[in-house]
Protein backbone atom coordinates (compact mmCIF):
# COMPACT_ATOMS: atom_id res chain seq x y z
CA UNK A 1 0.00 0.00 0.00
CA UNK A 2 1.32 3.58 -1.02
CA UNK A 3 0.60 6.88 1.35
CA UNK A 4 -0.64 10.10 0.22
CA UNK A 5 3.44 11.27 -1.65
CA UNK A 6 2.37 7.64 -3.45
CA UNK A 7 5.92 5.54 -1.33
CA UNK A 8 5.16 1.89 -0.90
CA UNK A 9 4.59 1.74 3.34
CA UNK A 10 4.38 -1.68 4.48
CA UNK A 11 2.65 -0.72 7.62
CA UNK A 12 -0.37 0.74 6.12
CA UNK A 13 -1.32 -3.32 5.52
CA UNK A 14 -0.18 -4.66 8.40
CA UNK A 15 -0.68 -2.25 10.78
CA UNK A 16 -3.55 0.11 10.18
CA UNK A 17 -4.44 1.66 13.48
CA UNK A 18 -0.93 3.67 13.37
CA UNK A 19 -2.89 6.32 11.90
CA UNK A 20 -2.48 9.38 13.29
CA UNK A 21 -5.98 10.54 13.23
CA UNK A 22 -7.42 8.99 16.87
CA UNK A 23 -11.06 10.34 17.17
CA UNK A 24 -10.87 12.37 20.39
CA UNK A 25 -14.59 13.05 20.21
CA UNK A 26 -14.78 10.03 21.38
CA UNK A 27 -13.44 10.73 24.87
CA UNK A 28 -16.19 9.87 27.54
CA UNK A 29 -17.53 12.85 29.46
CA UNK A 30 -16.13 11.19 32.70
CA UNK A 31 -12.74 11.31 30.66
CA UNK A 32 -12.72 14.88 30.21
CA UNK A 33 -13.89 15.67 33.62
CA UNK A 34 -10.94 13.52 34.92
CA UNK A 35 -8.55 16.01 32.20
CA UNK A 36 -9.97 19.35 33.76
CA UNK A 37 -9.35 17.39 37.17
CA UNK A 38 -5.77 16.82 35.97
CA UNK A 39 -4.65 20.22 34.86
CA UNK A 40 -6.62 21.65 37.92
CA UNK A 41 -5.00 19.46 40.73
CA UNK A 42 -1.08 20.48 38.64
CA UNK A 43 -2.17 23.71 38.68
CA UNK A 44 -2.37 23.16 42.61
CA UNK A 45 0.87 21.48 43.26
CA UNK A 46 2.27 24.33 41.22
CA UNK A 47 1.33 26.68 43.23
CA UNK A 48 1.81 25.87 46.70
CA UNK A 49 4.96 27.03 48.10
CA UNK A 50 6.85 24.08 50.35
CA UNK A 51 9.33 24.40 52.81
CA UNK A 52 12.99 24.09 51.29
CA UNK A 53 13.13 20.31 53.56
CA UNK A 54 10.02 19.00 52.54
CA UNK A 55 10.12 20.53 48.34
CA UNK A 56 13.65 18.44 48.41
CA UNK A 57 12.11 15.69 49.78
CA UNK A 58 9.09 15.90 47.03
CA UNK A 59 11.33 15.94 44.51
CA UNK A 60 13.60 13.25 45.53
CA UNK A 61 10.99 11.00 46.17
CA UNK A 62 8.88 11.43 43.04
CA UNK A 63 12.54 10.75 41.32
CA UNK A 64 13.46 7.74 43.07
CA UNK A 65 10.16 6.37 42.56
CA UNK A 66 9.54 7.16 38.72
CA UNK A 67 12.68 5.78 37.80
CA UNK A 68 12.18 2.65 39.87
CA UNK A 69 8.45 2.46 38.27
CA UNK A 70 10.05 2.71 34.78
CA UNK A 71 12.16 0.11 35.41
CA UNK A 72 10.48 -2.22 37.10
CA UNK A 73 7.87 -2.24 34.52
CA UNK A 74 10.88 -3.84 32.64
CA UNK A 75 12.07 -6.37 35.17
CA UNK A 76 14.11 -4.25 37.67
CA UNK A 77 14.36 -5.65 40.96
CA UNK A 78 15.77 -3.30 43.21
CA UNK A 79 13.26 -1.87 45.91
CA UNK A 80 12.36 2.13 46.35
CA UNK A 81 15.01 2.13 48.86
CA UNK A 82 17.90 0.92 46.54
CA UNK A 83 16.19 3.96 44.30
CA UNK A 84 16.20 6.37 46.83
CA UNK A 85 20.03 5.36 47.83
CA UNK A 86 21.11 5.55 43.72
CA UNK A 87 19.06 9.01 43.42
CA UNK A 88 21.19 10.23 46.75
CA UNK A 89 24.76 8.52 45.44
CA UNK A 90 24.68 6.49 48.29
CA UNK A 91 24.01 3.19 46.78
CA UNK A 92 26.80 0.15 46.39
CA UNK A 93 25.21 -2.73 44.72
CA UNK A 94 27.21 -6.13 44.44
CA UNK A 95 28.26 -7.29 41.49
CA UNK A 96 25.35 -9.22 40.44
CA UNK A 97 23.27 -6.22 40.69
CA UNK A 98 25.49 -3.55 39.26
CA UNK A 99 23.49 -3.72 35.86
CA UNK A 100 20.46 -2.77 37.85
CA UNK A 101 21.57 0.39 39.40
CA UNK A 102 23.16 1.71 36.08
CA UNK A 103 19.48 0.77 34.68
CA UNK A 104 18.45 2.93 37.13
CA UNK A 105 21.07 5.87 37.30
CA UNK A 106 20.23 5.87 33.23
CA UNK A 107 16.94 7.11 33.44
CA UNK A 108 17.45 9.37 36.66
CA UNK A 109 20.33 10.83 34.52
CA UNK A 110 17.72 11.40 31.95
CA UNK A 111 15.19 12.60 33.77
CA UNK A 112 17.61 15.19 34.88
CA UNK A 113 18.60 16.71 31.40
CA UNK A 114 14.94 16.64 30.35
CA UNK A 115 14.25 18.77 33.49
CA UNK A 116 17.08 20.87 32.64
CA UNK A 117 16.79 20.94 29.14
CA UNK A 118 12.76 21.96 29.30
CA UNK A 119 13.05 24.83 31.88
CA UNK A 120 15.86 26.10 30.71
CA UNK A 121 14.38 26.42 27.22
CA UNK A 122 10.67 26.55 28.64
CA UNK A 123 9.82 23.74 26.06
CA UNK A 124 11.67 21.48 23.31
CA UNK A 125 10.81 20.64 19.71
CA UNK A 126 10.39 16.82 19.86
CA UNK A 127 12.53 15.21 17.16
CA UNK A 128 13.56 11.91 15.99
CA UNK A 129 17.32 12.68 16.94
CA UNK A 130 15.64 13.58 20.38
CA UNK A 131 14.12 10.06 20.87
CA UNK A 132 17.21 8.22 19.82
CA UNK A 133 19.29 10.09 22.09
CA UNK A 134 17.31 9.22 24.68
CA UNK A 135 16.94 5.48 23.90
CA UNK A 136 20.75 5.58 23.98
CA UNK A 137 21.03 7.30 27.28
CA UNK A 138 18.50 4.95 28.57
CA UNK A 139 20.61 1.51 27.14
CA UNK A 140 24.12 2.79 27.70
CA UNK A 141 26.33 0.53 29.53
CA UNK A 142 23.86 -2.60 29.75
CA UNK A 143 23.84 -5.80 28.55
CA UNK A 144 21.59 -6.45 25.75
CA UNK A 145 21.61 -7.80 22.88
CA UNK A 146 23.77 -8.29 19.97
CA UNK A 147 21.70 -6.97 17.07
CA UNK A 148 20.25 -4.09 19.28
CA UNK A 149 22.49 -0.33 19.06
CA UNK A 150 21.21 1.92 21.29
CA UNK A 151 20.12 4.94 19.66
CA UNK A 152 19.85 3.43 16.11
CA UNK A 153 16.57 2.44 14.76
CA UNK A 154 15.90 -1.44 14.48
CA UNK A 155 16.57 -3.14 10.78
CA UNK A 156 15.12 -6.16 12.25
CA UNK A 157 11.59 -7.56 13.23
CA UNK A 158 10.26 -7.65 16.68
CA UNK A 159 7.76 -8.37 18.92
CA UNK A 160 6.21 -7.94 22.52
CA UNK A 161 4.53 -11.58 23.24
CA UNK A 162 2.00 -11.56 20.48
CA UNK A 163 2.10 -8.47 19.21
CA UNK A 164 4.51 -7.90 16.16
CA UNK A 165 6.19 -4.00 16.36
CA UNK A 166 5.40 -1.83 13.09
CA UNK A 167 7.43 -2.96 9.55
CA UNK A 168 11.52 -1.96 10.70
CA UNK A 169 11.66 -0.89 6.86
CA UNK A 170 9.19 2.16 8.11
CA UNK A 171 10.14 2.94 11.79
CA UNK A 172 12.40 5.70 10.46
CA UNK A 173 9.35 7.28 8.49
CA UNK A 174 7.01 6.66 11.70
CA UNK A 175 9.15 8.34 14.03
CA UNK A 176 9.34 11.13 11.93
CA UNK A 177 5.47 11.39 10.87
CA UNK A 178 4.98 10.77 14.80
CA UNK A 179 7.20 14.33 15.80
CA UNK A 180 5.61 16.24 13.19
CA UNK A 181 2.32 15.18 13.91
CA UNK A 182 2.81 15.59 17.76
CA UNK A 183 4.36 19.39 16.78
CA UNK A 184 2.50 20.80 14.58
CA UNK A 185 -1.18 19.18 13.78
CA UNK A 186 -1.75 19.22 17.55
CA UNK A 187 -2.61 22.42 18.92
CA UNK A 188 -1.19 23.60 21.81
CA UNK A 189 -4.72 24.11 23.47
CA UNK A 190 -7.53 21.01 22.16
CA UNK A 191 -9.72 23.86 24.29
CA UNK A 192 -8.99 27.33 25.35
CA UNK A 193 -7.18 27.51 28.86
CA UNK A 194 -6.62 23.77 28.76
CA UNK A 195 -2.58 24.04 27.96
CA UNK A 196 -1.45 20.63 30.85
CA UNK A 197 -4.51 18.94 29.96
CA UNK A 198 -3.62 18.82 26.39
CA UNK A 199 -0.08 18.11 27.06
CA UNK A 200 -1.68 15.14 28.84
CA UNK A 201 -3.41 13.93 25.99
CA UNK A 202 -0.43 14.44 23.51
CA UNK A 203 2.25 12.66 26.21
CA UNK A 204 -0.40 9.52 25.90
CA UNK A 205 -0.59 9.66 22.71
CA UNK A 206 2.87 9.41 22.11
CA UNK A 207 3.39 6.74 24.79
CA UNK A 208 1.32 4.66 22.86
CA UNK A 209 2.09 5.53 18.80
CA UNK A 210 5.77 5.10 20.17
CA UNK A 211 5.10 1.34 21.81
CA UNK A 212 3.05 0.40 18.19
CA UNK A 213 5.62 1.35 16.24
CA UNK A 214 8.50 -0.26 18.91
CA UNK A 215 10.98 1.55 16.75
CA UNK A 216 14.34 0.36 18.83
CA UNK A 217 15.64 -3.36 19.47
CA UNK A 218 14.87 -2.17 23.27
CA UNK A 219 14.44 0.42 25.70
CA UNK A 220 10.87 1.70 23.96
CA UNK A 221 8.82 1.30 26.93
CA UNK A 222 11.14 3.33 28.76
CA UNK A 223 11.62 5.44 25.51
CA UNK A 224 8.37 6.33 25.48
CA UNK A 225 8.11 7.56 29.20
CA UNK A 226 10.65 9.94 28.73
CA UNK A 227 8.99 11.20 25.98
CA UNK A 228 5.85 11.75 28.18
CA UNK A 229 7.68 13.17 30.65
CA UNK A 230 9.47 15.97 28.07
CA UNK A 231 5.34 16.67 26.70
CA UNK A 232 3.51 16.96 30.47
CA UNK A 233 7.08 19.15 31.56
CA UNK A 234 6.70 21.69 28.51
CA UNK A 235 3.01 21.30 29.06
CA UNK A 236 2.95 22.86 32.05
CA UNK A 237 3.19 20.07 34.42
CA UNK A 238 5.07 20.52 37.69
CA UNK A 239 8.12 18.42 38.48
CA UNK A 240 6.58 15.86 40.75
CA UNK A 241 2.98 15.28 38.87
CA UNK A 242 5.38 14.89 35.65
CA UNK A 243 6.28 11.97 36.57
CA UNK A 244 4.07 9.96 38.48
CA UNK A 245 2.57 8.08 35.38
CA UNK A 246 4.90 5.56 35.61
CA UNK A 247 4.15 4.78 38.69
CA UNK A 248 0.57 3.91 37.65
CA UNK A 249 1.71 2.31 34.98
CA UNK A 250 3.72 -0.02 36.99
CA UNK A 251 0.84 -0.34 40.20
CA UNK A 252 -1.20 -1.47 37.78
CA UNK A 253 1.33 -3.49 35.09
CA UNK A 254 -1.62 -6.18 34.29
CA UNK A 255 -3.48 -3.53 33.20
CA UNK A 256 -1.58 -1.39 31.85
CA UNK A 257 -0.39 -4.42 29.25
CA UNK A 258 -3.92 -5.68 28.58
CA UNK A 259 -5.50 -2.20 27.56
CA UNK A 260 -2.20 -1.55 25.68
CA UNK A 261 -2.62 -4.47 23.75
CA UNK A 262 -6.43 -3.55 22.99
CA UNK A 263 -5.86 -0.52 21.60
CA UNK A 264 -3.47 -2.37 18.67
CA UNK A 265 -6.38 -4.43 18.23
CA UNK A 266 -8.61 -1.71 17.26
CA UNK A 267 -8.33 -1.49 13.69
CA UNK A 268 -9.34 2.11 13.84
CA UNK A 269 -6.60 3.38 16.20
CA UNK A 270 -8.69 3.92 19.26
CA UNK A 271 -7.04 5.40 22.24
CA UNK A 272 -9.94 6.62 24.24
CA UNK A 273 -9.24 3.78 26.00
CA UNK A 274 -6.17 4.22 27.11
CA UNK A 275 -6.17 7.89 27.78
CA UNK A 276 -9.00 7.19 30.18
CA UNK A 277 -7.18 4.44 32.16
CA UNK A 278 -3.61 7.12 31.92
CA UNK A 279 -5.65 9.83 33.21
CA UNK A 280 -7.28 7.80 36.14
CA UNK A 281 -4.36 7.02 37.21
CA UNK A 282 -2.67 10.42 36.93
CA UNK A 283 -5.36 12.01 39.10
CA UNK A 284 -5.27 9.50 41.73
CA UNK A 285 -1.39 9.79 41.94
CA UNK A 286 -1.59 13.23 42.23
CA UNK A 287 -4.16 13.12 44.97
CA UNK A 288 -1.58 11.55 46.65
CA UNK A 289 0.92 14.11 46.19
CA UNK A 290 -2.02 17.07 47.32
CA UNK A 291 -2.51 15.37 50.71
CA UNK A 292 1.02 15.37 51.15
CA UNK A 293 1.07 19.14 50.56
CA UNK A 294 -1.79 19.03 52.20
CA UNK A 295 -0.58 17.62 55.73
CA UNK A 296 2.28 20.28 55.22
CA UNK A 297 -0.16 22.91 55.07
CA UNK A 298 -1.83 21.76 57.95
CA UNK A 299 1.45 21.91 60.15
CA UNK A 300 2.40 25.35 59.19
CA UNK A 301 -1.26 26.63 60.32
CA UNK A 302 -1.13 24.51 63.12
CA UNK A 303 2.59 26.07 64.40
CA UNK A 304 1.14 29.78 63.79
CA UNK A 305 -1.93 29.25 65.85
CA UNK A 306 0.05 27.78 68.75
CA UNK A 307 2.60 30.63 68.45
CA UNK A 308 -0.55 33.04 68.38
CA UNK A 309 -2.21 31.37 71.83
CA UNK A 310 1.15 32.09 73.48
CA UNK A 311 1.68 36.10 71.93
CA UNK A 312 2.77 38.38 74.82
CA UNK A 313 3.40 34.78 76.89
CA UNK A 314 7.15 35.11 77.84
CA UNK A 315 7.46 33.31 80.83
CA UNK A 316 9.67 30.27 81.33
CA UNK A 317 6.68 28.06 81.96
CA UNK A 318 4.58 29.73 78.53
CA UNK A 319 7.97 28.97 76.64
CA UNK A 320 8.23 25.52 77.65
CA UNK A 321 4.60 24.48 76.99
CA UNK A 322 4.86 25.78 73.51
CA UNK A 323 7.68 23.94 72.73
CA UNK A 324 6.08 20.72 73.86
CA UNK A 325 3.43 21.30 72.12
CA UNK A 326 5.05 22.03 68.76
CA UNK A 327 7.67 18.88 69.48
CA UNK A 328 4.79 16.85 70.48
CA UNK A 329 2.93 17.96 66.74
CA UNK A 330 6.12 16.52 65.07
CA UNK A 331 6.24 13.42 66.94
CA UNK A 332 3.49 10.34 66.62
CA UNK A 333 0.38 11.66 65.85
CA UNK A 334 -1.34 8.97 68.08
CA UNK A 335 0.27 10.04 71.29
CA UNK A 336 3.60 9.90 73.35
CA UNK A 337 4.31 8.26 76.64
CA UNK A 338 4.91 10.84 79.65
CA UNK A 339 7.89 8.71 80.12
CA UNK A 340 9.25 9.62 76.80
CA UNK A 341 8.33 13.25 76.38
CA UNK A 342 11.82 14.84 77.70
CA UNK A 343 13.80 12.85 75.17
CA UNK A 344 12.19 14.03 71.81
CA UNK A 345 14.07 16.27 70.62
CA UNK A 346 17.66 18.22 72.10
CA UNK A 347 14.84 21.60 73.17
CA UNK A 348 12.66 19.10 74.89
CA UNK A 349 15.82 18.07 77.29
CA UNK A 350 16.65 21.42 77.83
CA UNK A 351 13.78 22.52 78.75
CA UNK A 352 13.01 19.76 81.32
CA UNK A 353 16.69 18.42 82.25
CA UNK A 354 16.56 20.22 85.68
CA UNK A 355 12.79 19.85 86.28
CA UNK A 356 10.82 17.33 88.37
CA UNK A 357 8.09 15.11 86.49
CA UNK A 358 5.33 17.71 88.20
CA UNK A 359 6.78 20.10 86.11
CA UNK A 360 5.88 18.14 82.90
CA UNK A 361 2.43 17.18 84.65
CA UNK A 362 1.61 21.04 85.15
CA UNK A 363 2.81 21.97 81.87
CA UNK A 364 0.03 19.05 80.59
CA UNK A 365 -2.43 19.86 82.52
CA UNK A 366 -2.13 23.57 81.04
CA UNK A 367 -2.12 22.55 77.84
CA UNK A 368 -5.02 20.22 78.30
CA UNK A 369 -6.75 23.02 79.46
CA UNK A 370 -6.54 25.30 76.89
CA UNK A 371 -7.65 22.30 74.91
CA UNK A 372 -4.11 21.93 72.57
CA UNK A 373 -3.64 18.47 74.13
CA UNK A 374 -5.02 15.11 75.31
CA UNK A 375 -4.36 12.15 76.89
CA UNK A 376 -4.99 9.08 74.54
CA UNK A 377 -4.42 5.10 74.73
CA UNK A 378 -0.69 5.31 73.29
CA UNK A 379 -0.40 8.41 75.37
CA UNK A 380 -0.37 12.43 74.89
CA UNK A 381 -0.93 14.15 71.70
CA UNK A 382 -1.17 17.57 70.15
CA UNK A 383 -4.69 18.16 68.98
CA UNK A 384 -3.83 19.89 65.73
CA UNK A 385 -7.12 18.95 64.57
CA UNK A 386 -8.74 22.14 66.21
CA UNK A 387 -7.43 24.40 63.67
CA UNK A 388 -9.59 22.32 61.18
CA UNK A 389 -12.72 24.14 62.41
CA UNK A 390 -11.24 27.38 60.58
CA UNK A 391 -11.73 25.47 57.57
CA UNK A 392 -14.98 26.80 54.87
CA UNK A 393 -17.71 25.04 56.14
CA UNK A 394 -19.77 22.42 53.72
CA UNK A 395 -21.74 19.23 53.50
CA UNK A 396 -19.50 16.24 53.30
Amino acid sequence: MTDKNGTEREYLGTHPWINFSPDLRQLSPRAWMLLGEAQSKCQHIAGVPLKPALAKELHLVSLSRGALATTAIEGNTLSEEDARKIAEGKFDAPPSREYLKREIENIIGAYNRIMQMTFSEGCCQLTPQLIMEFNKEILEGLPRDDRVEPGKIRTYSVGVGRYRAAPASDCAYLLERLCGWLEREIPREIIPGARTATAIIKAVLAHVYLAWIHPFGDGNGRTARLVELMILLAGGAPSPAALVLSNHYNATRSEYYRILDETSRSKKGDVTGFIEYAVQGFVDHLQAQLDEIRLQQWMISWETYVHEQFAGKDSPAASRQRQLLLTLSGAALNGVQKKDISGLSPEMMRHYALKTSKTLTRDINALEKLGLMERTKQGYRAKMEVILAFLPRRVE
